[in-house]
């Protein structure tokens, strides 16, 4: 094995999807990709990091709601797009050419060209990590969509995308939750 510098070590453990999350300023809607996210248990319940720096954060504070949107790898440099350029000054949804879907509890919309969507009310808001914990409200899935490959971000302009799911249900039975 070899040394590995200690500022690169979070592209090893850096693993969930990269997300759209869709607020609401009480103007306009909005799209910031996120790729620091965490199923926190198996409650509806997630935690997403962003700060100041993203235009999106000051909705998510005010108005605390928003819509996780799970992209599939054929939106790829639309979602990377989506995170290199500012809210501020930039309609996301027509500069990417993204579809708004009214959310059934939320604000913020569904994107309609996103595999899932996730609306969601902020819980808490860690501030010294910058963490914004989330309660899912409402989920919906295209169960229609043929292609399903999430991406997952390396944190160095990498990427990996999902491959073959392999089933060990079987196995797992005795620790999963009723249901699932």
């Amino acid at each position: 094995m070899r040394q590995l510098k200690l500022n690169k070590a979070f592209t090893l453990m850096e693993s969930g999807p990269v997300v759209l999350v869709t607020t609401h300023d009480g103007k306009r809607d909005n799209i910031m990709t996120i790729s620091w996210t965490m199923v926190v248990d198996f409650t509806p319940v997630f935690a997403i990091t962003t700060g100041a720096w993203n235009h999106s954060f000051a909705a998510l504070r005010k108005n605390r709601e928003c819509v996780i949107a799970v992209p599939t790898v054929n939106l790829l440099d639309k979602v990377v797009g989506i995170g290199t350029c500012s809210g501020a000054d930039t309609d996301k949804f027509a500069r990417f050419k993204l579809t708004p879907v009214p959310a059934s509890l939320v604000r913020p919309p569904l994107i309609r060209e996103c595999l899932a969507n996730i609306e969601c009310k902020v819980i808490d808001i860690v501030r010294k990590h910058n963490i914004v914990v989330l309660e899912a409200v409402a989920a919906c899935i295209d169960t229609a969509r043929k292609e399903r490959r999430t991406v997952h971000a390396v944190g160095d302009g990498t990427f990996i995308v999902d491959g073959r799911r392999i089933d060990r249900k079987k196995m797992m039975v005795s620790r999963l939750p009723s249901g699932v």
